[in-house]
């Protein structure tokens, strides 16, 4: 069965939630958006495409910084409306230098960095 990326349910600004995970350790790695030609130009390219929301533009991920994430599998939801990206991660996924952007614990009330950027 072929996949339509306008089967997806997109929000009141046409764009649907992604998670980026490690294909390998499963690791949540990022949060973003995609619009549906985000989704088409992911599933071409297999590089991870985003739509800016802040610069109202395509982003693909490690375009500028050399972070990039290949994709290795494009999961879909129940109900169609958030998608997981499964790609192999060149280098940090967050902005600040991390790993992940979920670098930040929070546990009875007291709020923990995991992990310092990389060098």
């Amino acid at each position: 069965m072929s996949f339509d990326p306008a089967t997806l349910t997109y929000n009141e600004a046409g764009l649907v939630p992604v998670i980026a995970q490690d294909a390998r350790s499963h690791e949540v790695l990022m949060m973003a958006w995609m619009n549906q030609e985000a989704v088409a130009r992911t599933l071409s390219s297999k590089r991870v495409t985003y739509w800016s929301r802040s610069r109202q533009a395509f982003w693909v991920k490690g375009e500028t910084s050399g972070n990039v994430q290949e994709l290795v599998d494009f999961r879909v939801d129940c109900d169609r409306d958030c998608v997981v990206a499964l790609v192999n991660q060149t280098g940090p996924a967050c902005h600040t230098g991390r790993r992940t952007c979920f670098y930040t614990s929070v546990v009875d009330g007291t709020e923990t960095e995991l992990m310092a950027p990389e060098a």
